[in-house]
């Protein structure tokens, strides 16, 4: 499939792997409705890639935990441009500490964002994309296969978000809508500097070796690739397919091994 003039909503566009996506829709040809809660962020970016790239892009100002601002993203988009050919739920939150002394709120605002944000989205824009059969993205995580220690509600919330996507698949397996789900391996972006530690304040600073990881531009171009291709599921390294087929055969293993792992990691939650 050609991108060239499809149009795409990206949320959580601002930064990471939602920036690069945009970066790589545009690209190959997309026009793009742009998400996210940094409105002078984004505006800045539509104008970039529309310099650059000689497509069309809107900047929209957004919190996806909120369904009204979820729907007005959408009628934006067709407002705009009269279509909606891709959705990319990329807007997400991370956390990093143990359960037994987290604040609960933290958690609800993992589900808000990263789950509640994918099915806001997800519904209002399903009437344009059951007309263009388009596609629908869940940028999720090997964490929504294997839960992670100090990860608790964000494991959670991707899980669920693997869930509701495989579920919806098979509502729309007839339809020609295509539904994919992404799941890159740890990748070098902002999300662990803005994790939310047990009393939901942003860590301010990475506990993994951000060089070792993948970029968020090979994440865009895997997912792009993977859209083009209408693929049904997109795990990113042999790391995550590992840890996804160990888990299913070998699971107490799996549950000594990701234990080791992330005794390892800088400032550790678990020794």
């Amino acid at each position: 499939m050609s991108f060239r003039n499809k149009v795409v909503i990206i949320t959580g566009a601002s930064s990471g792997i939602g920036r690069a996506c945009a970066q790589e829709f545009a690209k190959r040809g997309a026009n793009l409705v742009l998400a996210a809660r940094q409105y002078v962020t984004l505006c800045e970016l539509t104008a970039e890639l529309e310099g650059a790239y000689g497509i069309k892009a809107v900047a929209v100002q957004a919190d996806v935990s909120r369904e009204e601002d979820c729907e007005q993203v959408v009628k934006q988009a067709v407002l705009t441009f009269g279509r909606i050919d891709i959705l990319l739920n990329n807007a997400g939150l991370s956390m990093r500490a143990l359960f037994n002394d987290l604040d609960l709120s933290v958690l609800r605002q993992l589900m808000d964002v990263n789950f509640w944000g994918t099915v806001y989205c997800t519904k209002f824009a399903l009437p344009e994309l059951l007309r263009s059969k388009g596609s629908i993205v869940g940028v999720s995580s090997i964490a929504g296969y294997r839960g992670l220690p100090g990860r608790t509600g964000y494991s959670a919330s991707k899980f669920a978000v693997n869930g509701f996507m495989e579920s919806l698949r098979t509502e729309l397996l007839k339809t020609g809508v295509h539904v994919m789900v992404a799941c890159p391996g740890f990748t070098a972006s902002n999300i662990r500097f803005t994790a939310l530690a047990k009393d939901g304040q942003a860590h301010g600073e990475t506990s993994m070796e951000e060089g070792k990881m993948m970029t968020s531009e090979e994440v865009a171009a895997l997912i792009a690739d993977g859209v083009e291709a209408r693929r049904r599921t997109l795990v990113m390294t042999g790391q995550g397919k590992l840890t996804v087929w160990l888990n299913k055969l070998l699971p107490g293993l799996a549950d000594k091994l990701v234990y080791n792992h992330f005794s390892k990691e800088k400032n550790a939650l678990i020794s």
